[in-house]
């Protein structure tokens, strides 16, 4: 079975001293994830990253270019096929939430501390990384500069 290639955005935020992450609910099953689709030709990963997150969560702020990590599993095709997919987890530090976006009628959105949302999700992968930005998310590559940044700008 092909592996295929998806992308996804995990907004943050600071809450005093905690880093939270903004997740959503998948349309079919209600399971907290976060914002993920398809690469998009012509269009740069971590900008397809930004845009799931806009549509998917209505989250709009600054998403970093490099790749904090990755995770895999299977999706379910609208046809009941399952393919494999190996997602690259771009972090976003968000700076606006949009009241009306694309998938709000069929989403739910919520902000988590990232330990909760590890708990929460089903990809053993995706809460390693989520429990990274736990213990000390100033020095976690590529979240860490983004996280200080907007520690300042708070």
């Amino acid at each position: 079975m092909r592996t295929r290639q998806q992308i996804a955005a995990l907004p943050l935020r600071w809450k005093g001293d905690s880093v939270q992450v903004l997740m959503i609910t998948s349309r079919d099953t209600g399971r907290w994830v976060v914002p993920k689709g398809w690469t998009m030709k012509g269009v740069r990963p971590w900008a397809a990253a930004a845009i799931e997150a806009l549509e998917e969560a209505g989250a709009k702020g600054h998403i970093a270019k490099d790749v904090l990590g990755t995770y895999s599993y299977d999706k379910r095709l609208d046809d009941g096929d399952t393919v494999s997919c190996e997602v690259d987890v771009y972090p976003m530090i968000v700076e606006k939430l949009k009241s009306d976006w694309k998938e709000r009628d069929e989403r739910v959105r919520r902000w988590f501390g990232v330990e909760k949302a590890a708990d929460l999700v089903d990809e053993d992968e995706l809460a390693d990384l989520l429990k990274l930005l736990a213990r000390k998310p100033k020095k976690v590559p590529v979240a860490g500069p983004l996280l200080k940044k907007a520690d300042k700008a708070a």
